[in-house]
């Protein structure tokens, strides 16, 4: 996610993942000939014990403001479950994606496609 969008706080870790988009691409074009592709997955916003202290209640009840953000930013409207991840991952490492190099599949519930809601 963050090698595709902006977000203050992150710019490191955005980095990193910038980095590694384009090390994913470079390796496609240094090795396609040799019928080696390089793909990669770009979760989106995943439940996981990490990211729980951000999904848990607070002690008003009310949701945590990122928990709020995630839901309302993703059409999917929830956080992706690592269950989510499986299937691509079986497809990039399957005779499936045989034809697909140098590509980023993202599994984010849409959040990269969506601008947000219309102004009433």
């Amino acid at each position: 996610m963050m090698s595709e969008l902006g977000r203050e706080t992150v710019s490191a870790y955005a980095a990193a993942k910038g980095g590694l988009k384009m090390l994913t691409r470079n390796i496609a074009s240094e090795y396609g000939s040799a019928n080696i592709q390089c793909n990669g997955i770009g979760p989106g916003y995943i439940a996981t014990p990490q990211t729980a202290p951000l999904r848990e209640l607070q002690e008003d009840g009310s949701r945590h403001p990122f928990d709020q953000f995630i839901i309302a930013k993703t059409p999917a409207a929830r956080w992706g479950n690592p269950e989510d991840l499986m299937g691509p991952a079986v497809f990039l490492a399957s005779d499936a994606s045989d034809f697909v190099n140098g590509h980023i599949l993202y599994v984010d519930g849409g959040i990269l496609a969506y601008i947000g809601k219309q102004p009433e």
